[in-house]
C-alpha cells in the first residue's frame, strides 16, 4: 500500500496540514519539537487506530480544539480516524465506519522504527509480548480475535478472584468457568506464537547479520509453560487465590533475546548491539508481513540516524529504497545529511519536506 496524501486537522501541534507523498522515500527534516514525529504518528493511527507514542487519544487533540481528524488517501481508498471530545474514536474505510476497530487491523500494513524500540530489549516482558502479538495480528485476524477474547476472560477471572477474596468466599465452579475460557483461547495463542518464532527467526537472523556484521548470531526463544492450559491453572489455583489475579498463562510469557544461547542481550549486550538487535527485529517484521500478506508495509523511520555511522546510514537508505521495500517515511534533524545521502544515491525517488511551527513545506 502507498499513502499518496495525508490530511490533518487539529492533530497534536498541527491545526491543518496537507502533505502529498511520493511512493518511495519521504524525508521530513526540522528541529527537535517541530512536529516531524507527529506526522509519522498520524500515519500510525491510520494503520493501528492508535498512537505509537501516547495511548491517551484525547491528549493528541490540538490544544484548544475539541476534535482531531486524520485522513489518508491510499490510491483509490481513503482511511479516516476521527476523535471528538467526549465521544468514541471512529475509523472509516471509504467513508464507511467500522463496527469495531479490530476490523481495520491489517488493512494497511505498517512498521514503525523509533528510538523507543530499544525498550524491547531492556524493558519488561509485556513490551515483547505486545510486539509479537502486534505482528501476528496484522496477518491473522483469527489470532487477533482469540487475543481479544482471552484478554476479556482474563479480566473477568481476575475480577472474580478479587471479589471472592474480598467476600472471604471461594467458589471453584465459578473460577473453573473462566478457566475453560482461558484454555480455549490461550491454546491458540501458544500455538501461533510458537509458529511465529519458527518463521520469524530466519528473517531476523538475515537482517541482524546485515546490520551487526560478523560475530555472535542473534537468537530469539519463546519462553512459556508447555503444559496444557488447564493443568497450569489448576496447579496455580491456590497461588491465584492469594494473589487475587491469574499468575499463569500466555499473558505471562516472554521472548528471550540473546547474542548466544547463554548470553541474554539485555544483560550482556552493549548499547550498540542492543540497537542493532532492535533494528533487525523491525526489518524482519517488515519481511514477515510482506511474506504473509503479499503487501509491502509502509515503513516509518523516526530519528534513527543519530544512532548509526554515515556508511551504515547510506547502506540502510539504499536497502529500504530498493525494490525489496515499498514506501518509506523518515525524520531527521539535519537537512544537509539527508541531501548528501540522496546526492550519493541519485536514482532513488524521494521527496524532502521541511517541518517547522506546525507547518510542512516541500523542499528541493
Amino acid at each position: 500500500m502507498t499513502l499518496d496524501r495525508l490530511i490533518l486537522n487539529n492533530f497534536k501541534n498541527y491545526a491543518e496540514a496537507d502533505v502529498a507523498l511520493c511512493g518511495n522515500i519521504n524525508c521530513f527534516v526540522g528541529n527537535n519539537g517541530a512536529g516531524k514525529t507527529n506526522l509519522l504518528d498520524a500515519v500510525h493511527y491510520l494503520s493501528f487506530c492508535k498512537s505509537y507514542f501516547n495511548p491517551v487519544d484525547s491528549q493528541n487533540i490540538r490544544l484548544g480544539a475539541d476534535f482531531f481528524a486524520i485522513h489518508g488517501h491510499y490510491g483509490d481508498d481513503t482511511v479516516s480516524c476521527i476523535l471528538r471530545t467526549g465521544q468514541g474514536k471512529q475509523m472509516k474505510w471509504n467513508k464507511k465506519p467500522y463496527k469495531t476497530l479490530a476490523e481495520h487491523i491489517g488493512k494497511v500494513p505498517l512498521v514503525m522504527v523509533s528510538p523507543n524500540d530499544q525498550q524491547l530489549i531492556t524493558g519488561g516482558s509485556e513490551l515483547r509480548r505486545k510486539f509479537v502479538d502486534g505482528v501476528i495480528s496484522q496477518v491473522d485476524h483469527d489470532y487477533l480475535n482469540h487475543l481479544i477474547q482471552y484478554t476479556k476472560a482474563l479480566e473477568q477471572r481476575n475480577r472474580l478472584l478479587k471479589q471472592l477474596w474480598d467476600d472471604r468466599l471461594w467458589d471453584d465452579a465459578m473460577v473453573s468457568l473462566w478457566d475453560a475460557q482461558l484454555e480455549m483461547h490461550g491454546a491458540v495463542l501458544f500455538d501461533c506464537r510458537a509458529r511465529f518464532i519458527a518463521d520469524f527467526m530466519p528473517l531476523f537472523g538475515e537482517y541482524y547479520h546485515w546490520i551487526a556484521g560478523s560475530g555472535e548470531p542473534g537468537s530469539i526463544a519463546y519462553q512459556h509453560d508447555e503444559r496444557p492450559m488447564l493443568l497450569q491453572l489448576e496447579g496455580a489455583r491456590q497461588a491465584d487465590r492469594y494473589a487475587q489475579h491469574t499468575t499463569v498463562g500466555p499473558h505471562r510469557d516472554d521472548f528471550l533475546f540473546s547474542l548466544a544461547a547463554d548470553m541474554p542481550i539485555k544483560r550482556f549486550g552493549s548499547q550498540g548491539q542492543q540497537k542493532s538487535f532492535a533494528l533487525a527485529l523491525k526489518l524482519a517484521q517488515f519481511q514477515y508481513l510482506l511474506n504473509h500478506s503479499g503487501t509491502k508495509p509502509i515503513l516509518l523511520l523516526d530519528d534513527i540516524f543519530d544512532k548509526l555511522d554515515l556508511e551504515r546510514i547510506r547502506q540502510l537508505i539504499a536497502l529500504v529504497g530498493s525494490d525489496r521495500f515499498g514506501q518509506v517515511l523518515l525524520t531527521d534533524t539535519q537537512p544537509g545529511r539527508v541531501q548528501a545521502l540522496f546526492h550519493d544515491l541519485p536514482n532513488l525517488e524521494h521527496r524532502l519536506f521541511h517541518v517547522a511551527g506546525g507547518g510542512v513545506e516541500m523542499g528541493n
